[in-house]
């Protein structure tokens, strides 16, 4: 579970991160008094929780909520303030709590305790998969999964849209190369980041995810935990956590998951 924390007043950031420790001790928590530097951090480790302050210098805590739901929709968002009177801005992002300062452990322990998209691994997943809006990759734990590869990542999230069906390594190629020729330097390229994908995935004990077979590659989809397999079962929480995006960091994914 991955819970960031902001407010532009140090000691009021400080308390906030020492409750949220106090609670969640297994949890990575990370605070921030700059708003930019919040959502660079979300954009590209991940988030499941954040807590905001809502009246900040430059951009408040109303917008850096609406950025974040850019991010994951199914981020919660806790706003943290000492002004009563944003509660109604607050409410409007369909926010998970409201906190008002100054903040207590037993404040944070309860708004934890009642999520708005309850964090609820699959029984038996190695990873959960978020889909809607980035696509990112996390442990059941909530521990973000680091590919040494960009392309390696993208080689995983093509595999996860088709959802357990096979593919072929001429059809990823066409993926990850596009118009490129199917030359063999770029055969080797490609098998390249199949390999450091693999690796990824083993160092934090996930290599079953895939599956293998001759020249084709597929995933288990048993092992995963993911928005989009949840979404096209019905499941409330996914449902209303759409909001359009989709793999958003990739070109292709928005034309194929229109057209699946």
């Amino acid at each position: 579970m991955r819970i960031l924390c902001l407010d532009d007043e140090p000691l009021a950031l400080k308390m906030l991160e020492k409750c949220v420790r106090e609670v969640k001790p297994e949890a990575d928590v990370a605070g921030f008094d700059d708003q930019d530097d919040l959502l660079e951090d979300a954009g590209k480790n991940g988030c499941d929780i954040a807590f905001l302050d809502i009246h900040m210098r430059g951009m408040d805590g109303v917008e850096v909520a609406k950025r974040l739901k850019g991010i994951n929709p199914k981020m919660n968002i806790i706003f943290v303030t000492g002004f009563s009177e944003y509660k109604g801005d607050a409410m409007d992002m369909k926010a998970s709590g409201y906190i008002m300062k100054p903040v207590t452990k037993e404040d944070v322990e309860r708004e934890l305790s009642d999520l708005r998209f309850p964090i609820v691994p699959q029984k038996g997943a190695l990873l959960r998969v978020q889909c809607f809006g980035n696509f990112d990759v996390f442990t059941p734990k909530g521990d973000h999964v680091r590919f040494e590869r960009s392309k390696a990542k993208e080689v995983f999230a093509y595999l996860v849209h088709q959802h357990g069906a096979s593919c072929t390594t001429r059809e990823i190629f066409a993926i990850i190369f596009e118009d490129e020729p199917y030359e063999k330097k770029l055969q080797n390229l490609l098998q390249t980041y199949i390999y450091s994908m693999i690796k990824s995935l083993k160092e934090i004990g996930a290599d079953s995810v895939i599956v293998r077979s001759y020249n084709a590659l597929a995933v288990n989809v048993d092992l995963i935990d993911c928005d989009y397999y949840r979404f096209k079962q019905l499941d409330a929480g996914a449902i209303n956590s759409y909001e359009i995006e989709y793999m958003s960091q990739y070109d292709w994914a928005d034309f194929l998951y229109n057209g699946y």
